[in-house]
């Protein structure tokens, strides 16, 4: 059985090197469906409590909302860099309290002290899916990642890669001691 969240991204980017539209900077509302997939919890009756996937998602994904998104090539970047130097945001802004942790993977790095990743590929639904899962296969059993940004979409379908032991009082994922961080039940 499944449980299916949704997580709404507000991005901005441009498609480098295309002849198109995409070529400009440009904004998005992007729509991520995640779907998770797992036997059901006995004790809280679920697969995987939906706000639960939403936060352990978020937490890493905060990092493309409000951001620019921009090719690891694109000449653009470094001139972006400069400007938010100059305004001294470079580094951070007190204004600037959504951040996730930063990260750095194959296909993405992400700079929350100034609302940016950079992405080896250009970022388009079908890249973000793949950075989606790169970045939460480990945290979340998925099998379907859908993104949906104005009229694009993408959608894949995954093997989960990690079994996530889950709390049988509130159904969320159990840290590396056997903990749930949400309610303190302790695995015997």
């Amino acid at each position: 059985m499944r449980s299916i969240a949704h997580i709404q991204l507000q991005y901005a980017h441009r498609f480098y090197n295309f002849k198109g539209e995409a070529q400009y900077l440009h904004g998005h509302t992007g729509h991520l469906t995640i779907e998770v997939e797992d036997s059901i919890n006995c004790g809280v009756n679920m697969v995987f409590p939906c706000n639960e996937i939403q936060k352990t998602a978020w937490e890493i994904l905060q990092n493309f909302d409000h951001a620019l998104i921009l090719r690891e090539d694109d000449p653009i970047l470094p001139v972006i860099l400069d400007v938010y130097e100059k305004q001294g945001i470079r580094h951070g802004a007190h204004t600037n309290t959504m951040k996730g942790p930063a990260f750095h993977t194959e296909l993405a790095t992400a700079h929350p002290e100034c609302r940016l990743v950079v992405t080896k590929e250009t970022m388009t639904v079908e890249g973000m899916i793949k950075i989606v899962h790169s970045l939460l296969k480990d945290k979340l059993n998925i099998v379907k990642l859908t993104f949906t940004s104005g009229v694009n979409a993408a959608s894949c379908c995954f093997t989960p890669e990690a079994k996530v032991e889950r709390c049988p009082l509130c159904g969320i994922a159990l840290n590396k001691e056997g903990v749930c961080p949400k309610c303190g039940y302790r695995k015997k």
